[in-house]
């Protein structure tokens, strides 16, 4: 008897496709943004431009992952609340003491400066729609559902979250993102490896750009985050490397507790 040969999709150039598919997305929508900046504003015209950017990789991923392997689902089960609870605390602490202090050391120019506080100036609904609702369900779909699910059929766990992660922060077109991206993609990616569950991996997207939300919202001004440096934002050089430290701690503490939860949970094989 002739075994049939499993089909997964992606691969590694697959999965560069697809984020190739994501960036020629975005710069095709970027007119429809511009455009209805004048019409609905600026943060309702985003959601919307972002909706339709991320859309529709997404929905090209999708179908063609469904055509070659059938696979249509994803796993939005909830996990425990102690679970929950872990991945949360630990995202804030790798936000917190890990990539902050890394992307705050890495110097910006003046243009990009201009266009991070324009962007962090729009916290109103309509932004918090996109930013913490949408974009944690699509990117996650994307990199966690789609890339990573099929590279961890075809590869070792390291490889196929490493390969994820750094799409993952490719697609943000910029440094400072991508390293935030990059590291966070770790974790998640991690996390999506141990439970397959993809509601984890939103969480932990959700979680972190609520952060970064929330930071932006009540700052005196977008500026001040900025301008100022980490040691100033945390109120001396003491306190930065006991925040740090103590951030760290929390991380390395959660990390090891997660790892005890998933040593419990019975995952089907691939």
């Amino acid at each position: 008897m002739i075994e049939e040969k499993k089909i997964y999709y992606p691969n590694v150039g697959q999965s560069w496709g697809i984020v190739g598919i994501a960036i020629l997305s975005m710069l095709l929508f970027t007119p429809v943004n511009l455009i209805l900046n004048n019409v609905l504003g600026k943060e309702i015209s985003f959601l919307v431009y972002y909706l339709l950017a991320m859309g529709v990789p997404f929905g090209i991923a999708h179908l063609i992952r469904n055509k070659r392997t059938e696979i249509n689902k994803y796993d939005f089960s909830l996990s425990s609340m102690k679970i929950m609870t872990l991945v949360s605390i630990s995202i804030i602490a790798i936000q917190t003491g890990i990539t902050s202090p890394i992307v705050n050391s890495l110097p910006m120019p003046e243009f990009m400066q201009k266009i991070f506080l324009e962007f962090a100036n729009q916290n109103g609904v309509f932004s918090f729609l996109a930013i913490v609702i949408a974009a944690p369900i699509i990117e996650e779909l994307i990199f966690r559902g789609i890339i990573l699910n099929g590279l961890l059929r075809r590869y070792s766990p390291v490889k196929s979250i490493m390969i994820s992660s750094t799409l993952f922060g490719i697609v943000h077109l910029n440094p400072w993102q991508f390293v935030s991206a990059f590291i966070i993609g770790i974790f998640s990616g991690w996390v999506y490896y141990k439970t397959r569950k993809l509601s984890l991996s939103i969480l932990i997207h959700l979680v972190n750009n609520l952060i970064a939300f929330i930071s932006m919202h009540f700052m005196d001004s977008a500026e001040t985050m900025t301008n100022e440096s980490l040691t100033e934002l945390y109120g001396g050089f003491l306190n930065l490397i006991l925040i740090t430290i103590g951030v760290v701690t929390v991380f390395i503490i959660g990390i090891f507790l997660l790892r005890n939860e998933f040593n419990h949970l019975k995952i089907d094989k691939w």
